[in-house]
């Protein structure tokens, strides 16, 4: 075991302040959602998902995964469930004044085009609402 390890508190505060800008209360809020999520609805814990393409990627590894299939502007959480009008539910994390990227319009345009439903959820309370509701639609 190296001795010289970093605690996870440290190495989020060392990455917050090498960003300059970067608050990770989008960060929490998604994580909430997700455990309360997971708790909640513990039968589809496997079907609610992240998608990691927020992560700072060295070029290689970026071109690596790119040629996996990762895509720009993918929406941070997908729950992979049908309803009665929807294939799907996306979900874009934001903060309040968090706006989205030009990559995550478009592609939230195609997949409202492809019969998902596509939201932006801002709190925790308003993931709640949105998945009870789609849940509910089934």
């Amino acid at each position: 075991m190296q001795k010289n390890r970093i605690s996870l508190t440290d190495f989020l505060k060392q990455q917050k302040k090498s960003s300059g800008k970067h608050d990770d209360e989008e960060h929490r809020i998604q994580c909430s959602c997700v455990k309360w999520f997971r708790m909640q609805y513990p039968q589809c814990q496997n079907i609610l998902f992240a998608i990691p393409n927020a992560a700072r990627r060295t070029p290689r590894i970026g071109a690596y995964m790119k040629d996996e299939g990762m895509l720009p502007g993918v929406a941070d959480l997908i729950f992979l469930k049908s309803n009665r009008n929807y294939s799907a539910l996306c979900i874009e994390m934001k903060t309040k004044d968090g706006r989205q990227s030009e990559s995550q319009k478009k592609w939230e345009k195609a997949a409202k085009e492809n019969g998902s439903h596509y939201i932006v959820c801002r709190s925790f309370d308003e993931f709640r609402k949105v998945v009870t509701d789609y849940i509910n639609d089934m």
